[in-house]
């Protein structure tokens, strides 16, 4: 597993290395295909800020946090990594038990698809997307004051949602067909 620390107007000193890597080790008790755990501290006046983003199987999981301290602000963020793995990994048992119940005797049985609770669906809204330039949607976006835009890429063909970020700067996330 590749551990990566960066730093924006901190110093990472030896001691805060050793103790974040000894807690990105711990998500190994999750699971064994973590590839890459990066880290990312901030300090913003007397804001310590961690983000930690976990590649894990294919799958990016992201957590962050703020304390009064860094070490304060790496283990409540390794906290709500741990949860989200631990949520992660019961969410694929139960879907490995419903598996096993199909009858194997059966050649042509359906897969069994967990049951989905839709009555936490509150509100359905139809969307046009509608295909333009990036530029074009951080225009839509700043003039319609959502924190979110969807539009269809004109330069890459793609789906892209556009986003406001916690800190107010804009993100862009580009969608790529999975096979």
């Amino acid at each position: 597993m590749d551990v990566v620390i960066t730093g924006k107007q901190v110093e990472i000193t030896p001691s805060l290395k050793r103790y974040i890597e000894g807690k990105a080790k711990k998500v190994e008790k999750y699971t064994s295909k973590a590839t890459q755990v990066v880290f990312t501290l901030k300090v913003e006046k007397h804001r310590h800020i961690v983000e930690v983003l976990a590649k894990i199987n294919g799958v990016v999981l992201q957590a962050e946090d703020e304390a009064e301290a860094m070490y304060a602000a790496v283990d409540t963020v390794m906290e709500k990594l741990g949860g989200q793995l631990k949520r992660s990994k019961e969410k694929l048992k139960s879907h490995r038990v419903k598996q096993a119940l199909v009858p194997s005797n059966h050649a042509k049985a359906l897969p069994v698809r967990p049951t989905v609770d839709v009555s936490k669906i509150k509100k359905i809204k139809n969307i046009s997307v509608v295909s333009m330039t990036v530029e074009e949607a951080v225009l839509q976006i700043e003039q319609l004051g959502t924190g979110f835009f969807l539009f269809g890429n004109l330069q890459n063909h793609q789906l892209n949602v556009l986003y406001r970020r916690k800190d107010g700067s804009l993100g862009l996330i580009e969608t790529v067909l999975a096979s």
